[in-house]
C-alpha cells in the first residue's frame, strides 16, 4: 500500500476480530415455511411473513436452534437455556420490515473458543457470541434500468458468529475464516460457499502501540467474499491506520468497503452503535428454551472435528501434516482415504502414503477437472484405488502403468486387477528375466558405454529407456536402474 518502513510497521501491533455471517442447510426460512433455497426467478420463494406484511406472526425453526447448539457445543461455547430474540431496526431497501429479528443481549451460544492451526504454532481465538438471525433481501444495481429488489433471500437462518479481537496478523485472520469455514462444512450446516453468499465475513480492524493496553479507534470493513480478500483488505487496513497515525492524523470509526479493482479500502458511512439500531425485545416471538436433552441430543451429532481428525490422520497412518491438511479439507476426501486404506491388502505405513499420494494428485485432478467433490465421484470407489495401490506396492505394475489403468477404470469402470490381467500388464520383477533383458540392451552400445564410464551420466536416461521398449514396458523400473548401474560400472 504505501512506503512505511519494517521498522515503523514493527512498532505497532494490529488487533483484529472477526464477524462471520453463516446461512444454514435448513429446508425452511428461519421464522415461515418458504422453502430455503436459491431461485433463479426473482422474488419467487417468498410470502406474507418474510416480506413483512402487517398481522403476520413469525414461527421460530426449530433446526435452527438446534444447528445453533451444534455449533455453539464444537466451539465450547456457554449454551443459555432461556434467550430472547430481538428488532434491530434500521431502513433498507431490503429490509422490507423495516427492522432484523436478530439476537441482542443473551445470545444462544457465548464465551467459546476455536483453535487455529499456524505454521509454526496453535493459537485459541475466542468465541464471544453466537446468535439466531434471519438475512435481508438483496438490491440489484447491475441492471440498466434501475436499483431492483429481489426477497428471496429475506427471511433466511443466518448464524452470526463474533470472535474477540484475538487475532493479531492479517494471516491470522485468514487461517480462523478458513478454519471456521471448514468447521461449519464438516457440522453440515452451511455449505460454506463465499462467492454465493452464504458465509460472509465483516472484520474489525485497529492498531496500537505494541505494550499498550488500551485498544486503538476500531474501523469495519465490509464486502470481503473471498479469503484472499480477507487477507488483503484487513493488511491493507493495518497499513492504512498506520500511516494515519505516524502522519499526525487520527483513525475514524468508520465502515469500510474493500475495492478488488483497486486492492485498496474505500469509506461507505460512519459506523453505527448499538443505541442506533433502538434494539427491544421481539413482541412477536417467545423465548428460547433449550434444555439438557438438547443438548446431548446435539453432542452425540458431533462429528470427529477438523484439527482432531488431521491430526489423527498424521499419527496413525504416518503421513505428513501437509497431506493430512489437504485430505481434511473436505470430510468426504479424508473419510475416502480411510475407507480406500482399510481395503488395502497389506496395512501399512508405505501404502498408506501411497493412497495419499494417489488421491493428492490423480483424484484430485478429477475432482478439478469435473468441478465436483469426492462425495459426487460416483465413478470413484475406495476398492478401486485400493487394487491400484496393491499392484503397485507389490510391483506388479510399474507408476506409468497404474496411471493407464487408473484412466480405463475412470473411462470404463473395469476392475483394475482384471484389467492388468486382461492386458497382460504386470509387471516383470524377476531378476534374472530383467537381467536378460539388460544385457540384450547393452549389445552393441560399446560406444555409448564407454562414454557413460567417461563421465557422461545422461547416458543413463538412454539406456533406461531402451531396456523399457525392449520389455514392453513391462521391466520393474528399479530393478532396471539397479541392473544397468551395475553392469555400466
Amino acid at each position: 500500500m504505501s512506503d512505511i518502513s519494517p521498522e515503523i510497521l514493527a512498532k505497532y501491533e494490529p488487533v483484529i476480530g472477526l464477524e462471520l455471517h453463516a446461512q444454514l442447510l435448513t429446508d425452511t426460512k428461519a421464522f415461515c415455511s418458504c422453502k430455503a433455497s436459491y431461485s433463479d426467478i426473482p422474488n419467487a420463494t417468498v410470502c406474507p411473513i418474510c416480506l413483512g406484511h402487517p398481522g403476520t406472526l413469525p414461527v421460530v425453526n426449530k433446526k435452527h436452534v438446534e444447528m445453533a447448539v451444534l455449533l455453539g457445543l464444537a466451539t465450547q461455547c456457554s449454551i443459555r437455556p432461556i434467550s430472547a430474540f430481538a428488532r434491530k431496526n434500521y431502513f433498507y431497501p431490503d429490509l422490507s420490515k423495516g427492522y432484523q429479528i436478530t439476537q441482542f443481549n443473551d445470545p444462544i451460544c457465548y464465551q467459546g473458543t476455536i483453535t487455529i492451526e499456524m505454521e509454526e504454532s496453535m493459537k485459541s481465538i475466542g468465541i464471544t457470541r453466537i446468535h439466531l438471525e434471519e438475512d435481508a433481501g438483496k438490491s440489484l444495481h447491475d441492471i440498466d434500468i434501475d436499483t431492483l429488489i429481489d426477497f428471496n433471500r429475506a427471511g433466511m437462518p443466518l448464524l452470526e458468529i463474533v470472535s474477540e479481537p484475538d487475532m493479531r496478523s492479517a494471516a491470522e485472520a485468514y487461517r480462523y475464516m478458513v478454519t471456521m469455514r471448514q468447521l461449519v462444512r464438516y457440522l453440515g450446516i452451511c455449505d460454506g460457499n463465499l462467492e454465493e453468499g452464504s458465509l460472509r465475513c465483516d472484520a474489525n480492524v485497529s492498531v496500537r502501540l505494541k505494550g499498550s493496553p488500551t485498544f486503538g479507534t476500531k474501523t469495519e470493513i465490509k464486502n470481503l467474499n473471498s479469503f484472499r480478500n480477507v487477507e488483503k483488505a484487513i493488511a491493507f487496513e493495518i497499513e492504512r491506520h498506520i500511516a494515519l497515525i505516524e502522519s499526525g492524523g487520527e483513525v475514524r470509526q468508520v465502515t469500510m468497503q474493500w475495492d478488488a479493482a483497486s486492492h485498496s479500502t474505500k469509506e461507505m458511512r460512519s459506523k453505527e452503535q448499538a443505541h442506533d439500531y433502538r434494539y427491544f425485545q421481539e413482541p412477536d416471538l417467545g423465548y428460547v428454551r433449550v434444555n439438557e436433552e438438547l443438548i446431548t441430543q446435539q453432542q452425540e451429532h458431533l462429528p470427529e472435528l477438523p484439527l482432531a481428525m488431521k491430526l489423527r490422520l498424521k499419527d496413525q497412518y504416518g503421513i505428513p501434516g501437509y497431506d493430512a491438511g489437504i485430505l481434511t479439507e473436505d470430510k468426504d476426501l479424508a473419510l475416502f482415504f480411510e475407507h480406500t486404506c482399510s481395503k488395502l491388502i497389506i496395512q501399512s505405513k508405505e501404502r498408506y502414503k501411497f493412497v495419499s499420494n494417489w488421491i493428492l494428485t490423480e483424484i484430485l485432478k478429477i475432482l478439478s477437472d469435473r468441478k465436483i467433490g469426492i462425495a459426487q465421484a460416483s465413478m470413484i470407489a475406495p476398492e478401486a484405488i485400493a487394487e491400484i495401490v496393491d499392484l503397485f506396492a507389490d510391483e506388479k505394475i510399474s507408476s506409468k502403468i497404474a496411471k493407464e489403468v487408473f484412466a480405463e477404470y475412470i473411462s470404463s469402470g473395469v476392475s483394475p486387477k482384471e484389467y492388468v490381467a486382461q492386458k497382460g500388464l504386470m509387471q516383470i520383477s524377476d531378476h534374472t528375466e530383467v537381467e536378460r533383458i539388460v544385457l540384450l540392451s547393452l549389445e552393441g552400445e560399446e560406444e555409448n558405454i564407454e562414454k557413460y564410464r567417461s563421465g557422461k551420466n545422461n547416458l543413463m536416461g538412454y539406456f533406461i529407456s531402451k531396456v523399457m521398449k525392449a520389455s514392453g514396458g513391462k521391466a520393474n523400473p528399479r530393478m532396471v536402474n539397479e541392473l544397468l548401474t551395475q553392469h555400466l560400472q
